[in-house]
Parts: C-alpha cells; sequence; structure tokens
C-alpha cells in the first residue's frame, strides 16, 4: 500500500509478527517493513536491548554495518543485519535480544527467519 503526500509516493509501513517455540524457549519475532527495508526484533520478552544497521555497499560485497544502540561486545545483532542485508539487498534494522546461552539457538533462530523470508518475502 502506498500514498501520496505533496505530489511524492510514499510506501506505507507494514507489520508482521511470529511466534516459534526453539530449544523449549519461545521466541517472539517482529518486522516493520518500510520504503527500502526493514526493521526486525527478536526476543522473547519485550526489550529493546541492542539494535544494529546494515546495508549494502557498491565499493564492498558484503554490506555495512553497525551498532546504533547496546552493548558492543555482543555482535549478534550486526552479524544478523549483515547477513539478512545480504539476502535481502535491502537496509537492516536488528535487534537480537536473547540470551547467548547456546549457540545452536542462534543459528536456529535464524533458519526460521530465512523459512519466513521464503514463505512471506512480501513482509520483509
Amino acid at each position: 500500500m502506498s500514498t501520496t503526500q505533496n505530489g511524492a509516493e510514499f510506501e506505507a509501513i507494514s507489520v508482521h509478527n511470529f511466534t516459534e517455540k526453539i530449544l523449549e524457549q519461545v521466541v517472539h519475532f517482529h518486522v516493520m517493513k518500510f520504503s527500502g527495508g526493514f526493521f526486525l526484533w527478536v526476543g522473547s520478552a519485550p526489550v529493546l536491548s541492542n539494535l544494529a544497521v546494515s546495508m549494502s555497499s557498491r565499493y564492498d560485497s558484503m554490506p555495512l554495518s553497525t551498532l546504533v544502540l547496546g552493548d558492543p561486545s555482543n555482535t549478534a545483532p550486526n552479524s544478523l543485519a549483515q547477513r539478512l542485508a545480504k539476502k535481502t539487498n535491502k537496509q537492516v534494522f536488528a535487534s537480537y535480544s536473547l540470551p547467548m546461552t547456546d549457540s545452536n539457538l542462534s543459528l536456529l533462530v535464524e533458519n526460521r527467519i530465512k523459512k519466513e523470508l521464503e514463505l512471506h518475502p512480501e513482509h520483509f
């Protein structure tokens, strides 16, 4: 859906939520799609503990990425944003608010995101 304002056309922000039980933990996913990109929050409780942004660059095959909010020693949001920006070729804001206690959890969460991308690309 798009709207026109002062002669310019803008794409409306759309919201998509999904939940999955992964390794006995309920994980919530919140996607806000906007023109040219999307915001993805992943977590088990309503906390925005970090935020990274990533986008493609014509000077490098790997997208540029930076942490906007949170602990710089936690690389999960940066890595997630960077991989999603490479896969979608869009600007990606990502927040990963899950405990880093199990590396399998991160892999399974990312696989669930990729599955949702394949099933519902219109939400990303």
